[in-house]
């Protein structure tokens, strides 16, 4: 094992830290819009598109894994994972663009073109990913310097869904002159490009630094066999599914709560902002001004103590807003402004808990698999932002929500709880389920440790 414990430069931090701004170009675009966009724009009904996005994930449950294994066997000048950032950068945009694209097809045309597309980009997301994930396991050695790291990249990702939130209605309308599918399309345009030249900064700005033992030799039965019998990639993994589902079910859940229920939602509040933007924008920076909170945090407290209580307080706060009634909007900015804030930093916590696992794993079993182990957890989280997007398309139609009508107090109140209890249960149970991870920062230390003197010998 060659290893490298050298402080990682602010540069590179950033260059690393704009690939997930890349990929909220896209990840957060899907978060907030798409749901809305494929039953108020394509015409898709609800509860086509949950269905569509659960049954696409079986495919992720082989891609994921098996890029996995592919970026843990690659081997190149550049290294195993920065490859397929260069790689993949434009596939990624221009499929990105082709979701938002609006063909006229017929009703079941463009069904078939939603499944096509969606099924592709999650593909291309999982090729630049997974290796893109991989990499934090990768930039160095330290625990410490991956937190730093971890904390720069969602700075990044947190800054890009601040700027997508502001700017994604108001450039909408812009753009498409009064046709909102054009506006869609032109708008994802932009995103594309701009997410193309992040992804190439991200490969040119980082390196590589800790490598398996060239005595490793490859086993794929050995490899899955390693990662099962993790347990703490495995509370992980739970953690990863229940919070992902939450993402799913509130991110669709925000557009139809501010457009149906809030009272005036069309109403324009500040500048070019309407409510609805202006809802997104306060969470966004919430997270934001949250992740700036992580560094002081982790110096001063367990990431797994403050996984556990941060994560049950967001939730506590989700389940109050039940409360809030639809004159009450600046409240429910208020309420979601703080809750987000309390979050914020537990997104870059727990992306270096997840390189923390890769290197227990070593540890623990003698082989590393940062691939497999990374591509498990992306997977589970796409596992989960999609059962939570599918969840909430089925519930809306349950509760007989119709696009673009007066909803009855019966779709009202699934909307209402799509946007409080249901997320808010989700959330504490994370919360819940972090509690039997194994790895205090005390013993991540230790194993750090232990893992040096052994390269060593």
């Amino acid at each position: 094992m060659t290893t490298s414990s050298e402080k990682i430069s602010v540069k590179e931090k950033l260059g690393y830290g704009v690939g997930d701004a890349a990929s909220n170009f896209f990840f957060h675009s899907f978060n907030i819009l798409l749901l809305g966009y494929y039953t108020d724009v394509f015409g898709l009904t609800a509860t086509a598109v949950g269905t569509m996005f659960i049954v696409t994930k079986l495919f992720d449950a082989f891609t994921d894994p098996i890029m996995g294994l592919i970026a843990d066997r690659t081997k190149t000048r550049w290294g195993k994972f920065r490859p397929y950032v260069l790689w993949t950068a434009v596939p990624f945009g221009v499929i990105g663009y082709a979701m938002f694209a609006n063909p006229d097809l017929s009703e079941s045309g463009k069904l078939v073109y939603a499944y096509f597309t969606y099924s592709l980009m999650m593909l291309a997301y999982t090729v630049i990913n997974v290796p893109y994930s991989s990499l934090l396991g990768v930039i160095s050695a330290s625990s410490v310097e991956r937190t730093s790291v971890s904390t720069y990249r969602f700075v990044c990702a947190f800054g890009a869904q601040l700027l997508i939130s502001a700017f994604v209605m108001p450039l909408k309308g812009l753009l498409g002159g009064g046709d909102e599918g054009l506006g869609y399309q032109r708008t994802m345009a932009l995103f594309a490009i701009a997410s193309v030249f992040l992804w190439f900064a991200t490969f040119l700005t980082t390196r590589e630094r800790v490598e398996p033992s060239p005595d490793q030799r490859v086993d794929f039965k050995n490899d899955v066999g390693v990662v099962f019998k993790n347990l703490a990639w495995i509370v992980l993994v739970a953690v990863a599914i229940l919070t992902l589902t939450n993402v799913g079910v509130r991110g669709g859940a925000t557009y139809y709560y501010v457009r149906y229920y809030i009272e005036d939602s069309d109403k324009m509040v500040f500048w070019i902002f309407d409510r609805t933007s202006l809802a997104w924008l306060s969470g966004g920076l919430g997270m934001l001004v949250g992740t700036f909170l992580t560094n002081p945090l982790t110096r001063a407290f367990d990431k797994r103590s403050l996984m556990i209580w941060l994560t049950g307080l967001n939730g506590l706060f989700m389940v109050g807003m039940f409360l809030i009634g639809p004159d009450q909007y600046w409240l429910m900015i208020c309420i979601g402004f703080v809750g987000t804030i309390i979050v914020g930093p537990t997104p870059a916590i727990v992306w270096s808990m997840y390189a923390d696992v890769a290197d227990y794993g070593e540890w623990k079993f003698g082989r590393r698999t940062t691939g497999l182990v990374f591509s498990g957890l992306l997977f589970s989280q796409k596992m989960g932002l999609a059962i939570g997007a599918g969840l909430a398309g089925w519930i809306l139609g349950w509760f007989g929500y119709v696009a673009g009508e007066t909803q009855s107090e019966h779709s009202l109140l699934g909307i209402k709880l799509l946007f409080t209890v249901f997320p808010g249960l989700l959330t504490l149970a994370a919360a819940a389920a972090t509690v039997f991870y194994p790895l205090s920062d005390v013993r991540v230390l230790e194993i750090d440790a232990d893992l040096k003197a052994t390269r060593k010998s």
